[in-house]
């Protein structure tokens, strides 16, 4: 049985990026470990640190049908740092793992990475997942979650019966 071609997208959230006053990096980085996984990566976007606007940004994306949208930045503890507010504003279910996971992989060696505080969640069947800003941050991050990233996405779907392979 041929895998589906699951679609993403990116959202870099970041004041500076989105004033063109420094280059992103972490979306770009971001979008291109999400082709080398296999997803089409339909957009990659920079928005400000705007509640309102991450939020809008993440409810079109999943109307759209989007099957997952990654977002990097504004997960820390900045007054401007609002992404994990944002997503919780969209989400329907959170899945607490994802970010778990992230911050737990990093803690031996990163103490500060308990600081963060990047989410996931589900609106619809698309699947929302918050990186922290700095690339290094997104390659350990995307490496801990990349294993259930395809399961995650069927069950998102329905499909929800065991398989080999």
């Amino acid at each position: 049985m041929e895998k589906p071609v699951r679609t993403a997208a990116v959202i870099t959230v970041s004041d500076s990026a989105s004033r063109g006053e420094r280059q992103d990096e972490s979306g770009p980085l971001l979008a291109a470990l999400l082709r080398e996984a296999g997803f089409m990566v339909r957009h990659a976007l920079v928005v400000p640190d705007d509640r309102a606007r991450i939020a809008a940004r993440l409810r079109a994306l999943a109307l759209e049908g989007v099957h997952l949208v990654a977002t990097t930045g504004g997960t820390g503890l900045g007054p401007r740092d609002v992404t994990p507010e944002a997503t919780r504003d969209v989400i329907e279910r959170e899945i607490p793992g994802i970010g778990e996971a992230m911050r737990a992989s990093a803690w031996p060696t990163k103490p500060h990475a308990m600081l963060s505080r990047q989410t996931a969640g589900i609106r619809g069947q698309t699947l929302i997942v918050n990186f922290p800003g700095s690339p290094r941050a997104v390659e350990e991050g995307f490496r801990v979650i990349a294993p259930i990233l395809r399961h995650a996405l069927d069950l998102v779907a329905g499909i929800t019966e065991h398989r080999q392979g």
